[in-house]
């Protein structure tokens, strides 16, 4: 398995008002975080708070291309971003030690924290499609360029691994300094990991490793 040491470009907050950032994803203009109680969304290049939502937001988030998803206890809410309404809601598959959550291929991914697994459900029901072990406890999941990653937080230690969707076995592993825990994981669909600190209250940004092209 290739390892890395994570190379942070960037730090955001802490945040007013943020004890905790649980869940993290980027809809292409801001960053979302997962505040406990409340739903903020930031400025990537300033840091400035834009938005806040009122609403359950106690793990993973996600972005869809339009609407936000949000972990709430055993429960996976719907949210209008514009509103901040609540459309729908489906039982998270954790029953409540759900931790991560992606979006991609038409599904949601949810990482389920201490039985190492993520799971791929149906957006609509909350019906498992499927089910992938993992070899560590998991925090945040995401997909960039067809490729599944994960955030790792045990023992005090944290990496981001990347692992085959089907097997679950780690390909890849960056590593993060001793002491920088990472709750919340989202790619920037390029070569940017924005990740929730948890308790820190911030949000740091690890540059994703370039992948040798084919034949080099």
């Amino acid at each position: 398995m290739k390892t890395s040491s994570a190379e942070i470009v960037h730090e955001y907050g802490p945040f007013p008002g943020v004890d905790r950032i649980g869940g993290v994803t980027y809809d292409g203009r801001q960053v979302w975080i997962a505040a406990g109680d409340k739903l903020n969304s930031f400025d990537p290049a300033s840091g400035e708070t834009l938005r806040s939502i009122e609403v359950a937001a106690h793990a993973g988030t996600a972005f869809d291309g339009q609407h936000l998803f949000q972990i709430a206890e055993d429960r996976i809410h719907k949210i209008d971003p514009q509103t901040g309404r609540v459309l729908a809601t489906i039982p998270a598959p954790g029953g409540g030690g759900d931790s991560g959550l992606a979006w991609a291929e038409g599904a949601l991914w949810v990482g389920h924290y201490r039985e190492r697994k993520i799971y791929q459900i149906d957006p609509q029901t909350g019906a498992i499609l499927r089910t992938i072990e993992s070899q560590r406890f998991v925090t945040g999941v995401s997909w960039v360029d067809g490729e599944l990653w994960h955030g790792t937080w045990e023992n005090e230690e944290s990496d981001l691994r990347r692992i085959d969707p089907h097997t679950g076995e780690a390909l890849e592993r960056i590593e993060m300094p001793p002491g920088v825990g990472v709750s919340g994981l989202e790619s920037d669909g390029a070569d940017r990991f924005f990740c929730g600190g948890g308790s820190s209250g911030k949000v740091r940004v690890v540059r994703r490793p370039r992948r040798a092209a084919a034949g080099k």
